[in-house]
Formats: structure tokens, C-alpha cells, sequence
């Protein structure tokens, strides 16, 4: 983000947490002179404050995420046998998926080679 940009987006977080102060202020008086429905808005205005603090943040920090390590899932010890077998299961399906797809290709390319001597 420019320099300029920067300006701007910090200059709009003020300009918004300004107005956000002052609604909260106006809409207190309004709640504490026996306005019930200005409570609502005696909370929310503050919430729009944090959520716009927020937003400014994303946007100075468009790539910026919180990274947790990813953990493996614990397994219960009854299942580990269970989850063996089935991985063991899984690399032997996967070298006879390789080993048919190796067959195919050597026999459609000897088919290629074959048509093309007799033409």
C-alpha cells in the first residue's frame, strides 16, 4: 500500500471512530432520558468501532494470518491396528493402480509402433 493509501485508510479509521464516539454519546443521552430502543444502538455503536479497527487492520495487512501448527488427530489405541491395515491396504492398491497404468501405456505404445511398420 502507498504512502498515500496508507494516509487515506488512516484518516478514514478516524474520521469513522469519531462518529462511532459520537453516536455512542448522543444515543447514551438518548437511552438514559427513557429512549429504551437507544440501548440497542448504545451497544452497537462501540461493536462497529472494533469491527472497523479490524477491517483497517486487514487492510494494511492483506496477507497477515494467525498460523497454528496443524496437529495429526489423535487415534484411540483400539483403532491403530485398524488405521495400519488400512494404510498398508492403500500402498497396495496404489502400486497396482501404477502397475496396470504402466502395462496399458507399454502395450498402446507397442500398438502405435506396430501400426506404423505396416503402413
Amino acid at each position: 500500500m502507498t504512502s498515500a493509501a496508507a494516509f487515506k485508510t488512516h484518516l478514514t479509521l478516524l474520521v469513522g471512530l469519531a462518529l462511532c464516539g459520537l453516536a455512542f454519546w448522543f444515543e447514551l443521552g438518548r437511552a438514559l432520558r427513557g429512549n429504551e430502543l437507544s440501548w440497542a444502538y448504545v451497544f452497537e455503536w462501540p461493536l462497529l468501532g472494533i469491527f472497523a479497527v479490524y477491517m483497517w487492520w486487514k487492510l494494511l495487512h492483506p496477507g497477515f494470518t494467525i498460523r497454528r501448527r496443524k496437529e495429526k488427530p489423535a487415534i484411540a489405541p483400539q483403532y491403530e491396528g485398524m488405521l495400519a491395515a488400512w494404510q498398508e491396504e492403500q500402498r497396495k492398491l496404489e502400486k497396482t493402480r501404477q502397475a496396470e497404468e504402466s502395462q496399458s501405456s507399454s502395450f498402446s505404445e507397442g500398438k502405435n509402433e506396430s501400426s506404423q511398420t505396416s503402413e
